[in-house]
C-alpha cells in the first residue's frame, strides 16, 4: 500500500518544501538544518514583501487614513476643542505622526502581501501534511479569511455609532482632545473584536469534525448559545443601544446557525458511512430496531 505523503513529484521538483520526489523520500522527511533553512528562506522573502507593500503603502498614506478616520469624521464634535471644524485629533509626541505613518504603512504592506506570505507559510507548512489534511487546511483558511473580512466589515460601520456613545458622555464644561494612538487602539479593539466573534462558527465547524460536539449536543446547547451571543454582543460593543449589538449579534446567529447546519448533514453522513454515533457499529435502522433510541425506564415493565 503507497504512503500518501500530501506531495507529489510535481509539488517537489517546484520547489515546495522537500525537493525530492515520493520514491526517494516517502514520507518528505528533512534534517534538521535542512528545516531550518527552508524556513530561514521563506522568513526572508516574508520579510522582502512585507517590505515592498509598506513602501507602496508610503505613497497611499493620505487616502488609507482618511478612511480610517472617516468613522470618527461622522460624529458630531461639539465638546472638542476647536467646535466648528469637525474631525480633529491630535499628537501629544514629536515623533508620534512619524511613527503614526510607519505604523499604518507595514499594516498596509501586510494586507497588500496577504496572498504571497500566507502562501510561503503553506508552502513551509504543507510537506509536512497528509493530504486529507491539506485539504481541511484549505477549507479552514479559506472561510477563516471571508469571515475575518466580513467582522471587520460590520465593525468599519459600528464604529461610528460608537464613538458617538462615548463623546457622548463628556460633561458640558470638558474638552475632548482625542488622541490619534487612542482613536487607532479604539479601532483595532473593534475590528479584533468583531473579526474574532465571526470566527467562532468555524469553531464549531471543527469541534464537530473532530468528533468533540456533535449535532445532538449542538440542539441541546442551542438556548444556551443564543443566549452567550446577545451577551457576548451587548458587552462588547461600545454603543448601548441596540441596533449596535444586533450588527454584531444577528450575523453571528446566522453564522452558528449554518454551523449547526454543517453538524447535521456531517453527522448524517459519518452515521451512514460508521454507523450510529452513540452505537458505533450498529447502524440507525438496528438501534430503533433494538429501541435504544428510547429512555431505559420506557423499556422497564
Amino acid at each position: 500500500m503507497a504512503i500518501d505523503d500530501g506531495l507529489d513529484l510535481a509539488e517537489a521538483e517546484s520547489g515546495l518544501g522537500v525537493r525530492i520526489g515520493r520514491r526517494a523520500n516517502p514520507e518528505a522527511r528533512m534534517p534538521l538544518m535542512e528545516h531550518i533553512r527552508e524556513l530561514r528562506n521563506r522568513v526572508i522573502k516574508i520579510a522582502i514583501a512585507i517590505t515592498a507593500g509598506s513602501i507602496a503603502g508610503w505613497f497611499i498614506y493620505t487616502p488609507v487614513w482618511a478612511f480610517i478616520k472617516r468613522p470618527y469624521c461622522r460624529v458630531p464634535q461639539p465638546h472638542a476643542l476647536f467646535p466648528h471644524q469637525n474631525c480633529q485629533l491630535y499628537v501629544n509626541g514629536l515623533f508620534d505622526a512619524f511613527f503614526l505613518k510607519l505604523q499604518i504603512c507595514i499594516v498596509v504592506g501586510l494586507i497588500l502581501t496577504l496572498p504571497i506570505w500566507l502562501y510561503q507559510l503553506w508552502a513551509f507548512i504543507a510537506p509536512g501534511l497528509y493530504r486529507r489534511e491539506r485539504r481541511w487546511a484549505y477549507y479552514f483558511v479559506g472561510a477563516s479569511l471571508p469571515l475575518f473580512v466580513a467582522g471587520g466589515t460590520v465593525a468599519y460601520f459600528a464604529m461610528t455609532r460608537g464613538v458617538h456613545f462615548l463623546l457622548s458622555m463628556l460633561p458640558p464644561d470638558t474638552t475632548a482632545l482625542i488622541t490619534i494612538n487612542t482613536y487607532l487602539s479604539y479601532a483595532g479593539a473593534m475590528l479584533m473584536i468583531f473579526a474574532i466573534a465571526f470566527e467562532m462558527p468555524l469553531v464549531f465547524v471543527l469541534l464537530n469534525l473532530a468528533g468533540v460536539l456533535t449535532h445532538e449536543r449542538f440542539r441541546k446547547w442551542r438556548r444556551g448559545i443564543i443566549f452567550l451571543v446577545f451577551l457576548f454582543a451587548a458587552t462588547f460593543t461600545p454603543s448601548p443601544d441596540p441596533l449596535s449589538m444586533l450588527l454584531l449579534a444577528v450575523p453571528c446567529l446566522v453564522l452558528v446557525e449554518a454551523a449547526e447546519g454543517f453538524a447535521w448533514v456531517h453527522d448524517k453522513r459519518k452515521a451512514r458511512r460508521l454507523g450510529s454515533l452513540a452505537y458505533p457499529g450498529l447502524s440507525e435502522e438496528e438501534v430503533a430496531a433494538y429501541g435504544l433510541e428510547q429512555p431505559v425506564s420506557e423499556h422497564r415493565p
